[in-house]
């Protein structure tokens, strides 16, 4: 039976956590706001009692409570929040080194020149302190490495993480701070001293088991496309992964397959309910197998590092094992609803991941939109209809996620259905196999056929997924989608299916009003960028400069042609604004832009003073010039240099502009300089 009011209430959860991360709202006003509402709805609860489950005030009143204290979690999950948090006790951020004692929590995918981890904040100084950190360590000859719950003992400098410098470009740092982290380290390996520690938390147990299987399956000779692939699909872990292959998955439209959740952990708990069916026969079984059932899944959870896919998914089939085993009548509604309550519980700020709004975005579509389509065609066989099943389920998700894929990644993978039906079919035998594969290796029991045998299948499935990644013909690429046609779209296929399973003249009347809704969110787009744009864009020992009007894009750079093809700068401010057509040119040493002029002046440092007074100069590949004799005789309003310059002469230009009272722009400080 549905049960609207924990799905009302979860949306009220949600808008509280909205409410509380885009709004200050300190935690005292917080809790003296959802201590005052829990109050007054107890009060109106015990007044009416009877009446109350028929009074407007008292549901209004109740889901403001909610809203309140969804404000309230928000804030108090921020240890910034609090004065307990490092950021309290730092000396000084840029100058000063703090001694500090971490605890590595997490290991996140390394690149060429460093290792990443994510660690806890426990000493500084003197004080005990709470708070993670990004804790960055050069990769050397010496082959470093931290695990999950070491502790070590460094001295640190905190420095911000770095935000988006151009325009639609990924925010690393508002990335991080979703996840309560604002400061990164960067440290060498030699002055990282490691201190003994008796105690072990439950990531530093899952993250040593962790290393102890793939000793064992190393021992076993699996290749390491395999072993990364084993710890992808398996345990969750996909920081050793080849970025390439992870690349193949993405093209194919199957990457689903290597995040561990909801498919694996249903695939999971069917095969551990049919497994432990016999203690149903001994007294109380149903209870007994109901708490082993929940002990095994969220210990696996743990083991697989607990991320927010693995703990959305085990809190989702938690609830669904109950509901199995305890004989309890359940809706797949009621269960993501009360999935998605308990989560955001303790981890509010999950609803801002791209994984947590695909999962259940993906869900829904399949409960909803695969019955229809499934009752489309009745197969004759069993074979034929199990593939169907699987098609049906395929389209209905990938449906459900492309509007809010594309607004992400922007792309779509034109040929996901071949990849998935070539793999999802057999999932449950690719996972079960490797559970096996697990427990064998573990016990020293793991044979030789069976190595070969799930090597060679893990081999097929990768060759599978690079095979369609390679058909580059059905990848649409660079595709723009705003935050306005991505909701209009959603709110169509809503009305839709509300239409389709309720044909009646008002759910009609509705859904062809969506078609409308999109209709005007399109023409909102075309209105909103149809203006003239220059930018001066941030790119490292370059200079990138962009005229934009309406949809067409001019770039003058000084790239190499097949370089500037890749250029992320340009993809990612292409996409962001609707670009329809680009072109390439060489840097001018003028540009005119809405009655302004910009004077260019490179390496040469040659300008010619009679010509006319540009109202910005922008310096580009370090020039050895007089900047007091410049400002002099152009008596610009603003210097602007960009990432092809010196770091010393950026310095010693802002120096002067700053003792001269002229406004200066470093785009590797403050980011591209953008003329509207």
């Amino acid at each position: 039976m549905l049960n609207f009011t924990i799905i009302k209430l979860t949306l009220c959860l949600i808008i509280g956590i909205l409410v509380g991360f885009y709004f200050p709202i300190s935690v005292s006003s917080s809790i003296v706001i959802s201590a005052s509402l829990v109050l007054s709805t107890a009060i109106v609860y015990l007044i009416l009692r009877s009446k109350v489950t028929t009074s407007i005030g008292f549901g209004i009143l109740s889901f403001a409570t909610m809203i309140s204290f969804g404000v309230l979690i928000e804030n108090l999950h921020d240890q910034k929040h609090f004065s307990t948090h490092y950021s309290k006790q730092i000396i000084d951020t840029n100058h000063h080194e703090n001694l500090a004692l971490l605890r590595i929590k997490e290991r996140l995918k390394p690149n060429l020149y460093y290792s990443k981890y994510v660690a806890n904040v426990l000493k500084l100084e003197d004080a005990d302190v709470s708070g993670k950190v990004l804790l960055t360590i050069p990769r050397d000859s010496t082959n470093f490495n931290l695990k999950v719950n070491d502790v070590i003992f460094v001295p640190i400098k905190f420095t911000e993480v770095n935000t988006a410098l151009n325009p639609h470009q990924f925010d690393y740092r508002a990335y991080l701070q979703r996840q309560y982290i604002y400061h990164q380290v960067l440290v060498g390996s030699d002055v990282v001293h490691q201190v003994e520690s008796s105690r072990i938390s439950a990531f530093g147990f899952a993250g040593k088991l962790r290393d102890k299987i793939n000793t064992k399956l190393k021992q076993c000779d699996f290749e390491l496309d395999e072993l990364a692939i084993i710890n992808a699909l398996l345990l969750g872990q996909r920081q050793d992964m080849d970025k390439a292959v992870y690349q193949d998955f993405i093209n194919a439209g199957v990457v689903h397959v290597l995040a561990v959740s909801g498919l694996h952990i249903g695939i999971i708990l069917l095969i551990l309910n049919k497994l432990l069916n016999p203690i149903r026969r001994i007294e109380h079984g149903a209870i007994i197998k109901t708490l082993t059932l929940l002990a095994l899944l969220w210990s696996y959870a743990v083991i697989a590092g607990l991320s927010a896919s693995i703990t959305r998914a085990v809190t989702m089939f938690s609830i669904v094992a109950i509901a199995m085993n305890m004989k309890r009548p359940t809706n797949i509604y009621n269960t993501l609803a009360i999935s998605m309550f308990f989560i955001l519980l303790f981890k509010p700020l999950f609803l801002f991941e791209v994984g947590f709004q695909l999962s259940y975005t993906a869900v829904i579509a399949i409960v909803t939109i695969q019955p229809m389509l499934y009752n489309l065609w009745h197969a004759k066989w069993k074979v034929t209809d199990y593939l169907w099943q699987i098609f049906s389920v395929t389209l209905a998700a990938q449906i459900g996620v492309a509007p809010i894929s594309i607004f992400y990644f922007h792309q779509f993978p034109g040929l996901f259905f071949v990849a998935n039906m070539a793999i999802i079919p057999f999932l449950p035998l690719i996972l079960g196999l490797g559970l096996l594969v697990i427990v064998l290796g573990l016990l020293d029991g793991l044979p030789d056929l069976l190595v070969d045998f799930y090597g060679a299948v893990i081999s097929l499935m990768n060759s599978i997924v690079k095979w369609v990644s390679e058909q580059e013909q059905f990848l649409l690429e660079h595709i723009s989608l705003s935050l306005y046609q991505m909701l209009s779209i959603y709110l169509f296929l809503l009305t839709t299916v509300l239409w389709l399973n309720k044909p009646r003249y008002k759910h009609l009347a509705i859904a062809i009003g969506s078609i409308l809704l999109i209709q005007a969110s399109f023409v909102l787009q075309k209105y909103e960028h149809q203006r003239e744009e220059l930018t001066v864009f941030h790119k490292s020992r370059y200079s990138l400069i962009g005229k934009k009007s309406n949809t067409h894009l001019t770039v003058f750079h000084n790239l190499d042609s097949l370089y500037f093809k890749e250029e992320s700068t340009i993809k990612d401010y292409s996409i962001g604004n609707f670009i329809d057509s680009l072109a390439s040119a060489p840097i001018k040493s003028v540009y005119s832009f809405k009655k302004k002029k910009m004077l260019v002046v490179d390496s040469l440092g040659v300008y010619n003073i009679k010509s006319f007074k540009p109202d910005y100069v922008l310096l580009r590949n370090s020039p050895k010039i007089n900047l007091h004799r410049l400002l002099d005789s152009l008596k610009p309003k603003k210097i602007i240099a960009d990432g092809s310059n010196y770091k010393s002469y950026v310095k010693q230009w802002k120096l002067t502009c700053d003792t001269r009272g002229v406004s200066f722009h470093n785009t590797r400080r403050d980011g591209a300089f953008v003329l509207k």
